[in-house]
């Protein structure tokens, strides 16, 4: 790409060589886009996928807390 535009700006190329330049760099910067949108769609996912485990591990914690414990019952717990 750096090459690319390097010979742009020489200016010493022809139209048709510095459109095929152009028109191949248009290539690469759409190829950089789409792989660039498909990492921030990754990234998006996986902050979903944390925020949803947050969200489990917070109600599995006030579960937790929800539960009476020895002390206050009187029964020891359950062993399974």
């Amino acid at each position: 790409m750096e090459e690319a535009v390097a010979k742009l700006e020489e200016g010493d190329l022809t139209l048709e060589e510095s459109l095929a330049l152009y028109e191949d760099g248009m290539k690469v910067a759409t190829a950089c886009q789409e792989l660039l949108k498909d990492a921030e769609l990754r990234v998006t996912k996986l902050q979903e996928q944390f925020a949803d485990g947050l969200g489990a591990v917070r109600e599995d914690a006030e579960e937790y807390e929800a539960e009476p414990e020895e002390s206050e019952t009187g029964a020891a717990p359950d062993a399974d």
